[in-house]
């Protein structure tokens, strides 16, 4: 997993209502773990597991170290003004002397190892003291605190003994048949499978459906092209333009509302009303609107677009890479000091690529099984109907010749046969040779 940051350069200009100038640093690079536990085989078919994630910082693969420090905006002091505006008066000023007492500012610098895993903060430890259950996380705050040694849900899954077109697909996800975090049924579906693998026997018409926990929904990824992922044959399938669009553009993302700019999607509901969009890296496939709000940011399909290509034949994915960006909206709250006169806008906080692909020893005898072995019998299919075709030939070759002879023969015998009956008397055959000569009588 390889998380970017974008570190504000400019934070005492965004409170002046002025244009955010961010630049990308990183990417800082984890190596991702996923075992799974609590697998549990049905009589119906499925299968039921969760599956962990574990997170161990690459270094090599990275560009800085955790200990980097970055300038960033502080989410709970900003998501705390926003809720603050619709308090009374009094309490406004509660929640101002409260920011002014435990030091909080709209932004502040971190390391990216407090950013991700966690840091102490003086308003947390008074927020835990005297509303123990007012945050949702339990220990330090951080954007990833709560995913690291955690799972993702329980999976339950069909085996696909009973119908191989079910095979991976999702029967339930933490008992439920769909979530509730959205407004519409479609939307609340639970699509497809777990995003590990697909049904095999594709073609080009299927689409590419699984079910995102970090998104809090279904996804569908459209095929896009064919091609060769190392050697083996695949299809590309990319998001579509749809994805994130709001109810205007795209109806069926009604669901999804309330809306912003078409291209984010407002995630709230499934993340304890923190004032959360997801979106493509930079805002790509989003109103342009959105990122020409942000000087530094630069989307492009090469490095932010996702992909998944899978080999059609047995649904297994070969090379994957997963980019989401958090975005967090910002405002200057009326009557909360600490908001200042900023803009309204969403201001991007990270990105992240989850990538994989197959490799080592399950590549080699994958390649064995779905390529070479399967070439080496088409092309002795090949030779097989290639010497079928040789000997047929010959034989109407023989054929052709014996027949010749048979009739050559027969003119013969009807020759023979026409000069004894004229001249009354057997004709004389000469045959001869290099060695010898001899006469027969007839």
């Amino acid at each position: 997993m390889s998380v970017y940051f974008f570190h504000i350069e400019n934070p005492e200009a965004i409170l002046r209502s002025e244009k955010p100038i961010v630049s990308q640093r990183g990417p800082y690079v984890y190596r991702e773990y996923r075992p799974k536990s609590n697998i549990t085989f049905h009589e119906n078919y499925t299968v039921s597991y969760r599956s962990f994630r574990q997170f161990h910082f690459v270094p090599e693969r990275s560009v800085g170290s955790e200990n980097d420090q970055l300038v960033l905006p502080n989410m709970l002091a900003l998501g705390g003004a926003i809720l603050a505006e619709k308090l009374p008066p009094l309490m406004k000023i509660t929640f101002n002397n409260a920011m002014k007492q435990f030091n909080q500012t709209a932004f502040f610098k971190k390391t990216v190892k407090e950013i991700m895993w966690g840091y102490d903060d003086e308003l947390i430890n008074f927020l835990k003291t005297f509303f123990p259950n007012l945050l949702p996380f339990k220990d330090k705050f951080g954007l990833f605190a709560d995913l690291n040694n955690t799972d993702t849900g329980l999976f339950t899954i069909n085996t696909g003994v009973d119908d191989i077109n079910k095979v991976h697909k999702i029967n339930t996800w933490n008992g439920l048949k769909q979530v509730n975090f959205w407004h519409s049924v479609q939307c609340n579906m639970l699509n497809g499978t777990a995003g590990e693998m697909w049904p095999p026997f594709m073609d080009p018409s299927d689409t590419l459906k699984f079910f995102s926990p970090d998104a809090c929904r279904s996804l569908e990824l459209i095929y896009q092209n064919s091609d060769s992922t190392f050697g083996i044959p695949s299809f590309r399938y990319i998001a579509p333009k749809t994805m994130f669009a709001n109810g205007t553009v795209y109806p069926p993302n009604e669901g999804f509302c309330p809306c912003r700019e078409s291209g984010v999607m407002n995630v709230s509901t499934c993340r304890h009303h923190s004032q959360v969009f997801i979106s493509h890296p930079h805002f790509y496939n989003a109103d342009p609107v959105l990122w020409e709000a942000i000087e530094g940011l630069h989307p492009n399909e090469r490095e932010h677009a996702l992909f998944i290509d899978i080999h059609p034949l047995s649904g297994i994915p070969l090379n994957v890479s997963i980019k989401l960006q958090l975005n967090l909206f910002l405002k200057s709250a009326k009557g909360i000091l600490i908001t200042g006169k900023m803009q309204t806008m969403l201001l991007p906080l990270i990105w992240f690529d989850e990538s994989g692909n197959i490799d080592g020893e399950i590549l080699d005898n994958f390649y064995t099984f779905m390529v070479v072995i399967p070439r080496v019998l088409q092309y002795i299919q090949f030779i097989i109907l290639g010497l079928g075709a040789l000997f047929l030939v010959i034989a109407a070759t023989l054929g052709i010749i014996l027949l010749q002879q048979n009739k050559d023969r027969e003119s013969v015998t009807e020759w023979i046969r026409d000069k004894s009956t004229t001249s009354g008397k057997a004709p004389v055959l000469v045959c001869a040779n290099e060695k010898l000569k001899t006469e027969s009588h007839f």
